[in-house]
């Protein structure tokens, strides 16, 4: 998770810290599935940047999502619950 106050800077910061864990990884003699990451942007506001995020894994862009389960529970990127709930009952 990073928190930025734009579109770019969490792209600089993503993109930095993906490039550390990939040269930690190939160090470690350790691969990571390239289909399983996807990016979710998580925001009240209404984003008046550019749309899509460039964020990449080992050079390849990582598929973005605006919403994605995990244990169980899916995150919207609008921040609310109610496809979670919808997914309940």
């Amino acid at each position: 998770m990073i928190k930025a106050e734009s579109i770019r800077e969490a792209e600089n910061i993503a993109n930095v810290e993906f490039s550390k864990i990939s040269a930690w990884a190939k160090e470690n003699k350790i691969r990571f599935n390239e289909q399983k990451p996807k990016v979710m942007p998580m925001t009240r506001r209404k984003r008046k940047e550019r749309k899509e995020l460039e964020i990449y894994q080992n050079n390849k862009p990582l598929l973005e999502v605006h919403s994605l389960k995990y244990l169980d529970i899916i995150f919207v990127s609008k921040l609310t619950f109610r496809e979670h709930i919808n997914c309940i009952f």
